[in-house]
């Protein structure tokens, strides 16, 4: 679907078509996700949208998938060890079908960083946390080399991992730089988006747990952060930002609440036109707690969010977010050529498709 008649979609749901004359029928326009069946019941936090037809989501039982059909079929290409462990591959990051990086989460040595070049026929260990104290959340590759991994506070500050060898090698950047964390603060592993990028240089990274949600903002690889306060509810574990999404390296929304079932999550989103110095609570936000976001692909004010009880879509670049389909999803991600996927719970993968 190109991106002319997804915004059309979008843009054309009953709801609103009244208001925009509905010229030519579009009233029966429609978008939402068609679900690609992965005959896998792992939960899928990670995923990589490379294009319409090749995507790879990683999980729980050290799963990981891969498709280059769009979807029609899936190879298993989990890592044996991270099967054999049981790890938890919460992010991956994919450069095309053949390359791909993705990190499992925990405590300790449970922390690692796995790689492929030949499209998961074989994987290699690039990175196992040594610290007991580490908890890695979220990756994050400005390009083909260089990229960045986080971890929950370590003595009062975020830890912070950089390669530039394409997740080959690591190196845990110096602490300085850094602000301090707030007591109970950390990242949310939920989607990996609790750390992004946009362009060469800039990453945000997302919290919660803390007495404020708050959204750091570094613009030289990591090197050094900038603090600023997101407006998302926090003060308890269970809440704050979840996932972060930049059009560009002004444009940001984040996204979240209160991940516990059942919890009213008020003013799930903020936005960001600034590089996220500041944030504005989302006007009209989602109804509910949402773990992930993306920027529909040469729309400039088109979104999606996505959580365990549906996706919502702007079309206002953040400000007003409206219901799109009721499926749980935690994570959604959208390649250039405009093709955007979500995954979650008991296998579910899907993609977005309009009528």
């Amino acid at each position: 679907m190109c991106a002319a008649a997804l915004a059309v979609g979008l843009l054309a749901a009953p709801a609103h078509a009244q208001d925009l004359g509905d010229p030519q029928g579009l009233r029966a326009k429609s978008v939402g996700w068609a679900l690609k069946g992965t005959g896998k019941d792992a939960r899928f936090r990670g995923l990589a949208a490379v294009s319409r037809s090749t995507a790879w989501v990683a999980g729980t039982k050290g799963t990981v998938l891969r498709t280059t059909d769009g979807g029609r079929s899936w190879r298993d290409v989990s890592p044996p060890g991270a099967v054999a462990e049981g790890l938890e591959l919460r992010d991956i990051e994919a450069f095309d079908a053949r390359r791909a990086v993705a990190l499992s989460i925990g405590e300790g040595e449970a922390s690692r960083v796995l790689r492929t070049e030949d499209g998961g026929a074989t994987w290699t260990e690039a990175f196992r946390n040594p610290d007991p104290r580490a908890f890695y959340d979220c990756l994050t590759f400005f390009d083909s080399r260089h990229g960045l991994a986080m971890s929950d506070p370590v003595d009062g500050r975020f830890r912070i991992l950089s390669t530039d060898d394409g997740g080959r090698n690591w190196a845990v950047l110096p602490s300085a730089g850094k602000p301090d964390a707030l007591p109970g603060e950390a990242g949310f592993a939920a989607s990996g988006q609790c750390l992004v990028n946009s362009g060469p240089r800039d990453a945000w990274l997302a919290t919660g747990g803390g007495a404020t949600a708050r959204i750091l903002h570094s613009a030289d690889r990591g090197r050094t952060w900038r603090v600023a306060e997101s407006g998302i509810p926090a003060g308890d574990p269970a809440k704050g930002v979840f996932a972060l999404a930049f059009r560009d390296r002004t444009t940001g929304l984040a996204v979240g609440g209160d991940y516990r079932t059942g919890e009213a999550s008020p003013q799930a989103a903020a936005v960001s036109a600034d590089a996220g110095r500041t944030w504005r609570p989302a006007p009209t936000p989602p109804p509910a707690y949402r773990s992930g976001a993306a920027w529909l692909p040469h729309l400039r004010t088109a979104a999606l969010a996505v959580g365990p009880t549906g996706t919502d879509v702007t079309t206002d670049a953040g400000r007003t977010w409206r219901p799109l389909d009721p499926g749980s999803f935690d994570t959604v991600d959208c390649a250039s050529d405009g093709g955007c996927w979500a995954a979650g719970e008991k296998g579910r993968v899907g993609r977005l498709e309009g009528a």
